[in-house]
């Protein structure tokens, strides 16, 4: 065409590419070599017509995929979700998000069904929300034992408990110094032979200060104090917290 340009070239190339090159207009005005590769944008020699021909496209991913199990049961371990990737980007759009998140958990029944042997002290914890997966899952094995909550006043902890942002682990950014948290203990984490979780603040340990470690970043711990055992949990959504 007279005009010249990426349309009449017919083609649109990767990164820097020397061949990819034809004559028309410039952005600038004026007319000669001109360029349809990708790194034109930022050396500001493409062709006028460049973002009609070549139009940014970003990186296409499918939605995450639900969590998978704990990578290894009995142990302080991770679970993990992907999404996969749609289309890649062209032409200059946005790169492909993390296409892999992992999350701590620990999971108390080996591949046999049973309940691993509880051991992991101090307490550990995680957000409330896993509980309601956890209580779904435990209906179809037929658990039905009742559980309990328990507040705490936190009395220290890590920086780095602070500066999480990571989609999966920003409830712990709820946790503060002087904050009172709750904390509820339900199978399996409730121990069955003596009807309590590890690092609860039992009769024995009311006046300790107990430690405590953040399932999903090894960094974040701190320690508190027990307030008292909640008849009901009722615990506020925010600072609502489970024994894992």
């Amino acid at each position: 065409g007279a005009e010249g340009g990426c349309v009449d070239l017919g083609n649109c190339c990767k990164g820097r590419e020397s061949r990819c090159h034809t004559s028309g207009w410039r952005p600038d005005r004026s007319y000669g070599t001109c360029y349809c590769d990708q790194a034109c944008r930022h050396t500001l020699d493409c062709c006028h017509d460049y973002p009609l021909a070549c139009p940014a496209q970003s990186c296409k991913v499918t939605e995450w995929s639900y969590w998978s199990g704990c990578a290894e049961p009995c142990k302080n371990a991770y679970r993990v979700r992907r999404r996969y990737i749609v289309h890649e980007p062209k032409n200059g759009g946005e790169p492909c998000p993390p296409l892999e998140e992992r999350a701590g958990c620990v999971e108390y029944r080996n591949g046999k069904d049973r309940m691993c042997r509880q051991s992991l002290v101090p307490a550990l914890i995680t957000t409330g929300g896993y509980g309601k997966a956890r209580r779904k899952r435990d209906a179809s094995f037929g658990v039905q034992e009742p559980g309990y909550c328990v507040e705490f006043q936190v009395k220290s902890l890590t920086q780095n408990c602070l500066i999480e942002n990571r989609p999966h682990a920003r409830w712990m950014r709820y946790l503060r110094e002087g904050f009172t948290v709750c904390v509820e203990c339900q199978p399996p984490a409730l121990n069955s032979g003596f009807q309590r979780c590890y690092g609860d603040g039992g009769e024995l340990e009311r006046n300790q200060i107990l430690q405590w470690y953040a399932v999903g970043n090894p960094h974040c711990r701190g320690t508190w104090k027990w307030v008292r055992q909640l008849e009901s949990c009722s615990c506020h959504l925010a600072h609502s917290f489970l024994f894992i």
